[in-house]
């Protein structure tokens, strides 16, 4: 008897996950997951969690319980080779692209393949370059981040979380601080980079435009709460969610635009 082929495990799953900070509890019992290739936003007002999560998530910050996985596999409960190779599945861009200012754009996203690859120099130096290529650096090697513009650090962290190739990569907040132009073209980045390397793409952030323009799914944090008030596509929750929560965040642009001469 012929059985059915197993279907993989989603890129992530989040599982009664407790953050929190020196024993104060700031989101109660977090669950959900996300689906291989998504793009999924984490969003919600200033002050509910968002990038309390992610630190937890990504290793920062040790969940005080629960648990989360990666592929199927359990980052909070592996030993540290197993986490060492796990981090290496997943990237992260930081809200202020953190970037060494002391290190050229090529000096920074090169990090990451020296600690973590047995690449030789020359081999570092080729994947850089592609690297800065794809997200629109190239020819910009050799400049320090002071000599560029904040879109264009924002590329650059880009470029050093796609070094390693990771399966997923984190945005804490990608748009914060760009004009909406700028903000648009890291949008389309972020697309960029799901459909030619089919990477699964985890967004925190409370700026709607981008949400509507490229989310997939969401949640959406509540302060008050300490946990997650809503869940679905973005479009769908904001036409009908009766949570007057999650209406009063997502419907703001539409409002605000109606009301525009």
């Amino acid at each position: 008897m012929l059985t059915e082929p197993q279907k993989p495990p989603p890129a992530i799953i989040v599982e009664n996950l407790d953050c929190g900070y020196d024993g104060r509890v700031v989101l109660n019992e977090i669950s959900f997951t996300v689906e291989r290739g998504e793009i999924f936003f984490v969003i919600g007002g200033s002050g509910c969690g968002k990038s309390t999560l992610l630190r937890h998530m990504i290793g920062l910050n040790r969940p005080m319980a629960g648990d989360v996985r990666f592929f199927g596999q359990s980052f909070v409960g592996a030993d540290l080779e197993a986490r060492r190779q796990l981090l290496k599945t997943f990237g992260v861009l930081y809200q202020s692209a953190a970037l060494w200012s002391s290190l050229t754009l090529r000096e920074n996203v090169a990090l990451p393949l020296e600690e973590y690859s047995r690449l030789n120099r020359r081999e570092i130096g080729e994947l850089v370059t592609l690297k800065l290529a794809q997200v629109g650096l190239a020819g910009f090697d050799h400049y320090y981040p002071s000599e560029i513009s904040g879109g264009m650090k924002k590329r650059a962290g880009l470029a050093r979380a796609l070094a390693l190739d990771p399966a997923i990569v984190f945005f804490d907040e990608p748009s914060a601080g760009l004009d909406p132009i700028t903000s648009r073209e890291i949008d389309e980045l972020v697309i960029k980079v799901r459909d030619t390397l089919g990477t699964t793409c985890v967004v925190v952030s409370h700026e709607l435009d981008s949400i509507f323009r490229i989310g997939d799914r969401l949640i959406m944090l509540d302060k008050t709460e300490r946990g997650i008030v809503a869940s679905g596509r973005p479009g769908e929750l904001r036409d009908s969610s009766q949570d007057p929560r999650v209406t009063a965040f997502l419907r703001t642009d539409r409002e605000v635009r109606r009301k525009q001469p």
